[in-house]
């Protein structure tokens, strides 16, 4: 991928150049200029992205992260082009036309190289065209088996598998009750020539004694020595090892979204929302005026949902139904409900109701992007049977949401309906990016999906 992504940005920086000059300066650019250049625009390209791993581990990354960092490379290699050309003083012969055009070209190039290698990559991995890595377990039979299953989902092959050494009292190494010396070093040398990249304890509570022993005789080999408590493997799942002053710590949850990040999102929701009232205003209009001559009752109704960190909040919208229910008396609506107005069915269809929502975004108790928020009686019917519910309140509501984008929107009858919600609410979380809320909102206004089950 980092050799073509770097060829791709040198015949993407060229050709804008190429093109720029052509059809706009209606001249042909000095290529003595602008190749050299397209080339130190790649090499650039190429440094940030290899200074910031953008290439390790690509197999597990999420593909969205990964082209936001191609993003964020290609912004900070220009950033370093354009500091070059103004202290080598070359600054007035290069194009500011070209040099525009050059950004757009390149990134675009980025994103669609590593786009399709990523795609590409998946599909190999998934067919066993190509092999991520290769794996030793060592452990329990049935913890080595069902680890490898795990493994082979990710592309890598446990090529052999090996039982905990025997307990021998009469020989300890590094505790009581451990391997002996002799045992270790054999297993070490049975790992030697299998040539994996990794190894990996599986360890019951009553076998961790005997893990540091191990572990030390397996660093002799030049492989990653992993060891997973089977016990606590969901708990490791989400964690990680941090600083934490000068301790280290095994974090197991950790804030969503940085300050930074926080910042950058609310930005985006002070303009959008702005905006949308703006560009929306002559049809809440009209769509106020349809409601009141379409049923009596108010035009906007307010229901209290959960926010941000469990919190209350009153949200706006439509009236859609003949009763707004404004208390904890709440009933779901379902297909064909004999309270939806006929004006309300419209407003439902093509989501127009949630638009009021844009006030509750400009006073910050909700987000463009978000998981959308439930009633508060609709939460308590499930926040004691879905243990993570209540996860989804550690970042905003919004009036869109991975989960109703991708078809997971209208009635939860069942709680399998709305433990696939929360699934992605939970991903959604756990994997943000002002690039994957860009994505969402353009799938909420162009998807089929996102208007699936609405009624």
């Amino acid at each position: 991928m980092a050799i073509v992504e770097f060829l791709a940005v040198v015949v993407a920086a060229y050709v804008a150049s190429l093109v720029y000059h052509r059809f706009v300066l209606l001249n042909w650019p000095v290529a003595e200029r602008y190749i050299p250049a397209a080339v130190l625009i790649a090499l650039l390209v190429l440094s940030v992205s290899v200074a910031f791993h953008h290439f390790s581990a690509i197999h597990t990354q999420p593909r969205h992260l990964l082209l936001w960092n191609g993003v964020e490379a290609v912004a900070l290699a220009f950033s370093f082009f354009l500091t070059a050309i103004f202290l080598l003083k070359i600054a007035e012969d290069y194009s500011r036309g070209a040099f525009i055009v050059q950004i757009a070209s390149v990134g675009v190039a980025v994103l669609v190289v590593r786009a399709t290698l990523s795609s590409r990559l998946r599909r190999s991995i998934v067919t066993g065209l190509v092999e991520a890595g290769r794996a030793v377990l060592i452990g329990d039979v049935r913890h080595c088996s069902h680890f490898a299953d795990r493994l082979r989902a990710a592309g890598i092959l446990a090529v052999r598998s090996f039982e905990l050494p025997a307990r021998d009292d009469t020989k300890i190494f590094g505790a009581k009750g451990a391997a002996s010396v002799q045992k270790l070093s054999e297993l070490a040398e049975l790992c030697r020539p299998l040539h994996a990249d990794d190894i990996i304890i599986l360890a019951d509570q009553d076998e961790l004694p005997m893990v540091v022993g191990l572990a030390n005789s397996l660093s002799e080999l030049p492989v990653g020595v992993h060891v997973v408590p089977v016990e606590f493997a969901d708990l490791l799942a989400m964690a990680r090892i941090v600083e934490f002053g000068n301790t280290a710590t095994l974090q197991v949850s950790r804030p969503p979204l940085s300050t930074f990040d926080r910042a950058i999102k609310r930005a985006f929701d002070i303009v959008a929302a702005t905006a949308g009232l703006i560009m929306f205003s002559p049809l809440f209009l009209v769509v106020s005026l349809a409601i009141k001559l379409d049923s009596p009752g108010p035009v906007f109704f307010r229901q209290t949902r959960h926010g941000y960190n469990n919190e209350s909040i009153r949200v706006f919208k439509f009236r859609t139904m003949i009763t707004a229910e404004e208390n904890d008396g709440f009933t779901q609506t379902v297909k064909k409900d004999p309270r939806v107005t006929r004006i309300g069915r419209v407003l439902r269809l093509s989501s127009v109701d949630e638009l009021p929502q844009l006030f509750n975004v400009l006073s910050g108790e909700m987000s463009i992007v978000g998981p959308r928020p439930h009633a508060t009686a609709h939460n308590k019917v499930f926040e004691e049977k879905i243990s993570p519910f209540k996860r989804r309140h550690n970042v905003k509501p919004g009036i869109t949401g991975w989960a109703q984008v991708s078809g997971y929107r209208g009635e939860t009858d069942t709680l399998d309906k709305m433990q696939r919600r929360i699934e992605y609410d939970l991903y959604y979380i756990d994997h943000w990016s002002f690039l994957f809320d860009i994505k969402i909102i353009i799938m909420t206004l162009f998807s089929k999906k996102a208007h699936m089950n609405a009624y």
